[in-house]
């Protein structure tokens, strides 16, 4: 199974190993999922994850590790440049992108502006992936 993780699940999952997202991280850590990720989401991720130092404890150093260690993890693509007229949020069209270049099987997201598009994506929560694959 192929997915690409929206920085706000991946967030998720490192902060909170017990919950949803941590459950899929933590299959794609034991090799029973396939992430695939942009530079755009872990850029992403690298500016929100100091937001949560007092949940993870981690310094700027270790932050950067961690993403560096997730770039190495993960399929990385480059997004394309295609626009969806419906998304109402444009800092999600390159969430999107990585999907359509990653050609996944599902986008994983918390995102409702990404979720209202689900109708015509594999735009899914991870609880509803889960419950259907974890």
């Amino acid at each position: 199974m192929r997915v690409v993780l929206d920085t706000n699940v991946l967030l998720s999952g490192l902060a909170y190993p017990q919950s949803l997202p941590g459950r899929i991280v933590a299959a794609w850590q034991h090799g029973s999922l396939e992430v695939v990720l942009s530079h755009c989401i872990l850029n992403e991720l690298a500016r929100v994850l100091p937001k949560l130092t007092h949940r993870h404890g981690l310094n700027a150093q270790e932050m950067a590790d961690l993403v560096d260690i997730l770039a190495f993890q993960a399929d990385l693509v480059e997004p394309d440049s295609s626009m969806e007229a419906r998304l109402t949020d444009p800092m999600d069209q390159p969430v999107l992108n990585t999907w359509r270049a990653a050609q996944a099987d599902y986008l994983l997201t918390g995102d409702k502006a990404l979720l209202a598009l689900g109708n015509e994506y594999p735009i899914i929560t991870p609880a509803q992936f889960w419950q259907s694959h974890g």
